[in-house]
């Protein structure tokens, strides 16, 4: 778990007050499954294992207009941290991206989805294991399920590594906002989310999976 992973890193910092340079503040205004009434912008749902580390790719498009991390795939009404990660709820953590389809398209995003993700394992993501952690594509139309479809079958087809891709598709359900610290941690404890991520072993699956470009 996160948690465990940091206390046996010892950060004794809390680095609440840093932000790194460069990385626009996101909307992380608590969200439900009817957020999508913006005009002219459109959502993607995508789960890849701990939702701090999913934000920052896509933060970094052109066309994404705010991240929110939280949860999603459950039967729990109004989850915490605690009972998702927990794991009897039966969600998983996930981000929801709002952007617009006229500056990026979701095949665009979904190309970054599956560099930022193991899709070989179901069961967890990295050093984080547990239902609460599966990868996922969380479909909001049958546009968007046919793009998945297709990316998914050409992520196999063109795959360098022998494990089958087990990443899941399914339909979006209601997607649960996280709490508020969980929002943009990257940016609000870059110490910590380093820290994390490097005792994860996140970015050296990622590299052995799609090379030194990925992430």
């Amino acid at each position: 778990m996160k948690t465990g992973v940091i206390s046996l890193l010892a950060i004794a910092t809390l680095g609440g007050a840093l932000y790194m340079a460069g990385v626009r503040a996101q909307n992380s205004t608590a969200s439900g499954d009817n957020q999508n009434s913006m005009e002219g912008l459109a959502r993607a749902t995508f789960a890849g294992g701990c939702f701090w580390c999913m934000e920052g790719p896509f933060d970094e498009l052109e066309g994404v207009k705010s991240t929110t991390s939280g949860y999603t795939g459950g039967q729990t009404e109004n989850p915490t941290y605690k009972q998702v990660s927990a794991g009897g709820t039966g969600h998983t953590e996930a981000v929801q991206i709002i952007y617009d389809p006229t500056e990026i398209s979701y095949e665009e995003l979904l190309e970054v989805f599956w560099v930022n993700h193991d899709p070989t394992e179901a069961d967890g993501q990295f050093c984080d294991k547990g239902n609460q952690y599966r990868p996922g594509v969380f479909f909001h139309d049958e546009e968007q399920k046919l793009a998945a479809e297709a990316s998914r079958k050409e992520i196999e087809n063109t795959k360098t590594f022998d494990e089958p891709v087990v990443t899941e598709i399914t339909k979006a359900d209601t997607f649960y906002a996280a709490e508020d610290y969980h929002q943009d941690y990257y940016t609000r404890n870059p110490l910590r989310y380093r820290m994390y991520r490097l005792g994860c072993g996140r970015d050296r699956r990622l590299e052995k999976l799609w090379g030194a470009s990925s992430h």
